[in-house]
């Protein structure tokens, strides 16, 4: 097994949050970032500027909303998929597929699902299960494999820092939450809770009432491994000092480590 560092990171606005990037980049060298929620069309997204900081881009764009993209440091990513099967009629950019560095890597920014109860919840539910359908085929495939993104699901509510006032978001709903664990229960490792299974960990801080500098925060960004990656597992964190920059994003990215022999 090579060792890699593979980060998520929900950019927020991928134009005016593109020095963020790439000094985020710079300073962490992760070897594949997953990259959700670019808020621009293919035409406009900075391949440029990101091959010159050293990463081949694959991505896909939408113009003002969503997008996904995945990047790989000193290297080429090798698409698979575009979109889930299930989801031919969907036309937002949510997911995005390829080989890296010799990993397969599913890159996903899975729908809000607010206001519910409606149609967006409904969109979201639809979604995960087409997710959690593909999901299987991947594990029976026996590649070694990364989920990773805005999965916006609250797994549990030790993974926020007060549920009382978000009861009625769709990221905390029992459907989304079950959907999560029947992830889980194919045999993916939750990367974060299998390495810090004690510790509170967030990924995303709210702009409005000062959740940032409160640690008012919520883990919604998650890294699933499958059984042939996990044994490999070498560390997982946050780099949350991205939060605190200027302009930042609301998330902070989220990152692991895998060594190249299994932990024993």
């Amino acid at each position: 097994m090579k060792a890699l560092k593979i980060a998520t990171f929900n950019i927020n606005g991928i134009r005016s949050r593109l020095p963020a990037l790439l000094s985020w980049l710079e300073r962490e060298q992760p070897d594949v970032a997953l990259l959700q929620e670019l808020k621009a069309p293919d035409s406009q997204f900075p391949s440029q500027a990101l091959e010159a900081a050293g990463y081949g881009c694959l991505f896909q764009g939408q113009p003002s909303w969503n997008g996904v993209a995945i990047l790989a440091r000193d290297s080429q990513p090798l698409e698979v998929r575009r979109g889930l099967p299930g989801m031919q009629d969907d036309e937002q950019s949510r997911y995005l597929e390829a080989a890296v560095h010799g990993v397969l890597v599913g890159c996903l920014y899975l729908p809000n699902g607010n206001p519910q109860p409606g149609p967006k919840f409904d969109y979201k539910l639809r979604w995960f299960q087409c997710l959690i359908e593909h999901a299987r085929g991947l594990l029976d495939s026996g590649h070694p494999t990364v989920l990773a993104g805005d999965f916006n699901v609250v797994p549990t509510d030790f993974d926020i820092y007060d549920p009382r006032s978000w009861l009625k978001d769709a990221l905390l709903q029992p459907e989304p939450r079950a959907c999560y664990q029947r992830l889980l229960e194919q045999g993916w490792s939750d990367a974060i809770r299998q390495l810090h299974p004690d510790e509170r960990v967030y990924t995303f801080w709210d702009y409005f009432r000062n959740h940032w500098a409160r640690n008012a925060g919520l883990r919604i960004d998650h890294l699933l491994l499958n059984p042939q990656l996990a044994p490999y597992l070498k560390g997982a964190g946050v780099h949350a000092w991205v939060r605190n920059e200027p302009k930042a994003s609301d998330h902070a990215p989220v990152w692991i480590e895998l060594g190249t022999r299994k932990r024993r």
